[in-house]
């Protein structure tokens, strides 16, 4: 029997890990994390940087960066990590977790660094998951020796833009990593809300009413993740429901970082100091404790920055400059939180016609757009949604509250023309951004283990399988392809349906190839549902299926239908069931590129 519920937060920038014995309490704290900070040198920190850096082998074999469960480490995360990506960026990977669900890509493909040179050795995004994961194993073990952490409770989180590929390749990293077989999957956005409802306790019950919804914003070092969960009311209690999901948005604390940094570096420039990529790098990360001040509550008028000399042509050693808060609220307030209209959305670039290939990096940085985009498209007479009444914010960017106040003042404007929408309410409470997932997921474990409240998830898309219509073939032109739902959008975590259908035949003895489809927008369809056709905004092509089944006898195809079943992790499995002789033939995702 597990003795403890841990709550792990596999974060795009940091990870987390959260836990609690399993009493009548939660009693939830937060596990030190030893990390190498410099060679030979360990520390204990509330969080593991998500950096994974590749030492040459000089650097292994001097064992200055093994951690007291790992000797010659071929990988070394954390804190040094990510301060060596500064001086060998091409050994450094980030945004590990960006890249595993990137579906153009092979995401089990040593790929990483992705700018690596070619006598740098490189992993893929899997086995770079993996590491993180294996990292917070090892310090957990190394303090609880006599209750492993494979022998615990655990709730692992990910993005609820995560579609099943990349659920089952966290899955898979997980697993190797240590973490036990029963471990859950818990969506980022909803474990932030189970971090405030942990606060508040019953008391949630009075902040929130039938009809209300909740925008859970989450806007992180690296991503942006928007999530409304709506209030309803079966048998005269009040339930959580999640309702809509928002993409995966690769703009983030980072962006903004670095968009200070660039106009910090034209002031130096005015005072004639020009920097060297080494103080760029170094400004990049004074810049981001600057934001948080000069943008948070009781900030200062001002903020000096300080670089560092390197080199005779800086006299004095070091040079500094004030940056004022009007400019910081310019700088980024204006750029990344502009005001605008329910109608306005995001702005799409015109492309050069050469790109280079690497992460989908968002175009237009204005995260308040995103937002409008996404209440938009969940929010209307179709869905029968109110605009939201009240914003969870998540996320190390929220930690500036004048990033909060500025979300809010946009949404109320919003409001303020819309007859049937409520004023817009920050749900307090939640104070520690940087920990809130792993608290939540914790608590959502423990509230699991006790029967308490749970949000109701299920399915964040509607999913199709695919289907080649018959008839007669002509040259140069593909069959026309139907679509036919086998998920429905909200299926709960283990359940399972029949998916009514016409007979299909199940090829044999060879490989076969599933389109596979997945749709945010079409709520109401249900399985067994058969689309003529559609925009590319309502279904988009995710990976595919595939099969290579053995001949049963002569028969080159068996007639099937289909049974789907989501799995207590969220994990998505489609059954080929035999019609007219006894079978049943699981479909696999393909999660690698295609040759």
């Amino acid at each position: 029997m597990p003795k403890y519920i841990i709550g792990i937060d596999l974060g795009t920038t940091n990870s987390v890990l959260a836990w609690a014995p399993i009493s009548d309490q939660a009693d939830i704290r937060l596990l030190e994390i030893p990390q190498v900070v410099a060679p030979n040198t360990l520390e204990n920190l509330n969080s593991l940087a998500s950096f994974a850096y590749l030492p040459p082998e000089v650097e292994k074999q001097n064992q200055a960066l093994d951690t007291p469960w790992s000797e010659c480490n071929e990988v070394v995360v954390g804190n040094f990590a990510r301060g060596r990506s500064a001086d060998v960026p091409d050994r450094t990977i980030s945004a590990a977790k960006s890249w595993l669900c990137y579906s153009k890509v092979d995401r089990q493909a040593s790929i990483l660094p992705w700018h690596a040179a070619p006598d740098v050795g490189r992993i893929s995004p899997v086995d770079a998951s993996r590491e993180f994961l294996a990292h917070l194993v090892g310090a957990w073990n190394a303090q609880f020796p006599t209750d492993p952490l494979c022998d615990q409770q655990v709730v692992l989180t990910v993005p609820a833009s995560f579609d099943p590929v990349a659920r089952e390749l966290t899955r898979e990293a997980a697993l190797a990593a240590g973490l036990p077989e029963n471990f859950l999957l818990l969506e980022e956005p909803q474990a932030a809300l189970y971090s405030w409802l942990a606060i508040h306790g019953d008391a949630w019950r009075k902040d929130l009413k039938v009809g209300d919804s909740v925008l859970v914003c989450d806007v992180g070092g690296g991503t942006t993740d928007l999530t409304l969960i709506g209030v309803e009311e079966e048998n005269g209690e009040l339930v959580l429901r999640r309702v809509a999901v928002g993409d995966h948005l690769l703009v983030g604390g980072d962006n903004m970082d670095l968009a200070a940094a660039y106009q910090v570096a034209d002031k130096f420039k005015g005072k004639g100091v020009n920097l060297n990529p080494w103080q760029t790098v170094s400004l990049w990360h004074s810049c981001r404790g600057a934001k948080e001040r000069l943008l948070s509550n009781e900030s200062p008028e001002s903020h000096t920055i300080s670089v560092l000399g390197r080199g005779s042509k800086l006299i004095g050693g070091t040079v500094s400059i004030e940056v004022q808060k009007s400019e910081m609220g310019h700088w980024l307030l204006d750029g990344f939180f502009p005001k605008c209209e329910l109608n306005d959305l995001p702005q799409r670039q015109p492309a050069s016609g050469f790109q280079e290939l690497g992460l989908p990096y968002e175009s237009d940085p204005a995260i308040t757009r995103h937002v409008a985009a996404f209440v938009k498209a969940n929010c209307n007479q179709e869905s029968g949604l109110r605009l939201p009444e009240h914003v969870l914010f998540n996320g190390g960017v929220f930690k500036g509250t004048g990033f909060q106040d500025r979300l809010l003042e946009v949404m109320s404007s919003w409001s303020t023309q819309n007859e049937d929408a409520k004023s817009v309410h920050r749900l307090a409470g939640v104070h520690d951004l940087d920990f809130a997932v792993a608290k939540g997921a914790c608590y959502y474990g423990w509230s699991k283990h006790k029967g308490g409240l749970r949000i109701r998830g299920g399915a964040a898309s509607s999913y199709y399988i695919g289907i080649e219509t018959a008839g007669l073939a002509i040259p140069g032109a593909p069959r026309p392809l139907k679509a036919l739902c086998v998920v429905p959008f909200g299926m709960e975590e283990g359940t399972q349906c029949k998916v009514p259908s016409n007979q299909i035949g199940l090829v044999l003895g060879q490989p076969v190839r599933f389109r596979f489809f997945s749709s945010k927008s079409r709520k109401d369809d249900q399985p067994g549902q058969l689309l003529d056709y559609w925009s590319e905004e309502e279904l988009v092509e995710t990976a595919a299926l595939v099969a290579d089944f053995p001949k049963q006898g002569e028969d080159n195809y068996v007639p099937v239908k289909f049974e789907s079943k989501i799995t207590e992790l969220g994990i998505f499995e489609l059954w080929c069931v035999g019609t007219q002789q006894q079978g049943e033939w699981k479909l696999e995702f393909s999660v690698r590129e295609e040759e």
